[in-house]
Parts: C-alpha cells; sequence; structure tokens
C-alpha cells in the first residue's frame, strides 16, 4: 500500500529539481565571460576562489549516496577532507574548463544523501558566495528564495543554520518568510537566508535588534 505521506514528499522534493536547473543555468550565464583575474577572486568561502566555489558545486552533482560514502571511507571519515577531494577532482586544468564541467551537471539530479531541498540552498548558498564578491546581482523569484529560507530555518544539515538563528525573530520585508521570536532581524529574504548561513557580511544588508547578534554568530562558511 502506497504511504500518502512519502509520496506528498517525493512529489515536493521531485518539483525541486526545476528550481535547481534554473539556478544553476542563470549562475553559469553569469560566468560565462570572466576574466581569469575574476576567477581568482576570493569567494566568500573562507579560503576558496570563485572558480574552487564553482568546482565544488559541481562535485555536489556528482556525487549519489555510494559514491560518496566511498569518499567519507576514503577520507576516514574527514569531511572537509572529503570536500576538498571532491573539488579537486572538479576543477579541471583552466577555468574554461571548470565552467564547462559545471554546465554539464545543470540538469544533474544526482545528489548525496540530502534531501532535494538542501540541493537547492546550496546552489544559492554558493552563488551568492561567487556572485557578491565579483559584484554580480540575481534578482531571484521570491518563492525560490522562500522556500530556501524555510529549509535553513529548520535545519542544521550540511550547515549549521537552525541553531545559528535562536532566540531570534526574522522578518522577510520583501516576501512571506518570517519565523522565530525575540530581537528582530529583518529584510531582503536572500539577505536572511546567507546570514543564517554564516555569511556576515550580508548582516550589513539587514536591520533591527537583532543584527548584531545574528552577525557574532556568523564564522566561516
Amino acid at each position: 500500500m502506497t504511504d500518502p505521506a512519502r509520496t506528498a514528499d517525493r512529489d515536493r522534493q521531485t518539483g525541486v529539481w526545476p528550481l535547481i536547473r534554473t539556478e544553476r543555468a542563470a549562475l553559469a550565464a553569469d560566468l560565462a565571460e570572466l576574466t581569469d583575474q575574476q576567477w581568482s577572486t576570493p569567494s566568500l568561502c573562507a579560503g576558496l576562489s570563485v572558480r574552487e566555489v564553482l568546482a565544488h558545486l559541481t562535485a555536489g552533482a556528482s556525487l549519489n549516496a555510494v559514491s560518496w560514502m566511498a569518499g567519507v571511507i576514503r577520507c576516514r571519515f574527514d569531511f572537509d577532507k572529503q570536500v576538498a577531494m571532491r573539488l579537486a577532482e572538479q576543477l579541471g586544468a583552466t577555468p574554461g574548463e571548470t565552467l564547462e564541467r559545471f554546465r554539464r551537471i545543470v540538469p544533474s539530479t544526482t545528489k548525496p544523501p540530502l534531501p532535494a531541498i538542501a540541493m537547492l540552498g546550496e546552489t544559492i548558498v554558493h552563488a551568492e558566495d561567487i556572485r557578491r564578491p565579483l559584484g554580480i546581482r540575481r534578482e531571484y523569484p521570491i518563492d525560490v528564495v522562500t522556500r530556501t529560507a524555510g529549509y535553513y530555518q529548520g535545519s542544521d544539515l550540511v550547515v549549521v543554520a537552525k541553531g545559528r538563528i535562536g532566540g531570534l525573530a526574522l522578518v522577510a520585508n520583501d516576501g512571506p518568510f518570517r519565523t522565530g521570536s525575540g530581537p528582530l532581524v529583518s529584510g531582503r529574504t536572500l539577505s536572511l537566508v546567507m546570514s543564517m548561513t554564516g555569511r556576515a557580511s550580508y548582516c550589513d544588508d539587514l536591520e533591527g535588534d537583532g543584527v548584531e547578534l545574528l552577525r557574532s554568530r556568523c564564522g566561516t562558511a
């Protein structure tokens, strides 16, 4: 007998993949004309260039549960080492090759043992890790960033977010997202997403009595 709850969850997750593909394609288009110097720009991920973050996104879309676990075992459960190893595998010899490898995974539905909504979050957050230092701005559909914020408000999977916003009231001023209670943190939904995932520079875009507390909880991404 089919489990209605499981079927509904599967349908929700399936509906996320077109959003992921759209965001990947938009990022690839934004990076098409970068110079070699721009590819070397430090990203918002400490110690990684924008080129390396893009390779990380490619790696995430190239690993299924089996290959992910094989890498974890190979790295003796050192997850940071696993991330670095997979990034290096996808970097390529030139920035052009890095971008081409990313273009190939735009339609991919391969993923590690994570929900699809987590992959959407990774795509948006790491895209901003790349775009912001390059001065590239994307107007994300409000329903997409709202859905992403809704995921992060209740999750510490992959990146601490739920724990970071504890005791704070987050309220979007450009959409319906709101969560929590306590000192207010208000601003664009995208800035709330990026701040709750540890990107302190996005706190500059926010207002309210809780902003400095949130900023103090932001470490390296």
